[in-house]
């Protein structure tokens, strides 16, 4: 008999072939490696060429140095919520973000389990705990949206719980937005074949084995429900006052420079440099639901 599916293994339909991808064999399979920089319609070919992407980068980093500046003298508060695919990318941007900024005023919020306590509190609670003060430019990786995807997917909230959590997450983000919190809201998306790829890469890396969580591996599976899942998150929490900007991220140079551009963009901070910042490439960003819709 040929070899079964298991927990950590996922069958895919390839050119109306059964392709069946075992993680644990630490040869990548040739044609998700020729699948995985296009998959999901990717509109690029290959990366963004190094030293294009170091030269951006370094001019972006500088003027989030002055955002940080401008935060120190104004107030000013500044909240940005990176979800998505697992393994799109979402640490990598962060940390791109952050590079150069004052670590004193410039958090990164990843949360753990909730505890027995927060699990008996409002929900949100544990997270707005931790927004900004004056000042400060803090960043979410991951945030109250594992209600919309991971929770519902694992069975870890009920139908009930998640369907609420849609009704109310606009009602309660609108709350910091009316209160001065500038909010930035990113979905980093990849494809299929990317995402195995990665996750290959992690499973079989000494340095890097341990981003491979077993919520990762159970996950192998699922990849429709939470396709559902986040077109369901986009569709009820994509508002005016908060807006999602999504990000394909199966080229992780071209994801961080746009998710910075974006933060800039949006921000009036001052000794703003526009030529600098330049233009958003439409081709990688686009915005709620209708990133989907075709």
């Amino acid at each position: 008999m040929g070899k079964q599916k298991d927990s950590r293994a996922v069958e895919l339909d390839v050119d109306g072939k059964k392709r069946l991808f075992d993680i644990d064999d630490p040869n990548l399979p040739d044609w998700i490696e020729d699948r995985a920089f296009g998959s999901d319609n990717y509109p690029y070919d290959k990366k963004l060429d190094r030293k294009k992407y170091e030269k951006a980068l370094e001019e972006l980093q500088i003027e989030l140095v002055k955002v940080q500046t401008w935060l120190a003298d104004t107030g000013n508060r500044v909240m940005a919520v990176f979800e998505g695919r697992d393994a799109a990318g979402k640490g990598g941007s962060i940390n791109a973000t952050r590079a150069y900024m004052n670590p004193r005023s410039a958090r990164v919020v990843a949360l753990p389990k909730p505890t027995e306590t927060e699990r008996g509190q409002w929900y949100y609670q544990r997270y707005v705990d931790h927004f900004p003060t004056s000042g400060e430019f803090v960043m979410f990786d991951r945030s109250w949206y594992n209600r919309a995807g991971v929770e519902p997917v694992m069975g870890f909230c009920t139908p009930d719980q998640h369907a609420h959590f849609l009704e109310e997450t606009p009602h309660f983000e609108r709350m910091p937005v009316k209160a001065g919190i500038h909010l930035f809201k990113f979905w980093l998306n990849i494809g299929q074949e990317m995402q195995l790829k990665r996750f290959h890469d992690r499973r079989h890396s000494k340095l890097k084995h341990w981003k491979l969580s077993p919520m990762d591996i159970a996950s192998l599976n699922k990849w429709d429900d939470y396709t559902e899942k986040r077109n369901l998150l986009l569709m009820a929490t994509h508002s005016e006052i908060a807006p999602w900007t999504v990000v394909r991220a199966n080229d992780k140079r071209r994801a961080r420079i746009n998710v910075i551009r974006t933060v800039l963009s949006g921000l009036p901070y001052a000794g703003k440099n526009e030529s600098v910042i330049g233009e958003i490439d439409k081709n990688v960003v686009d915005h709620g639901p209708d990133a989907f819709s075709s």
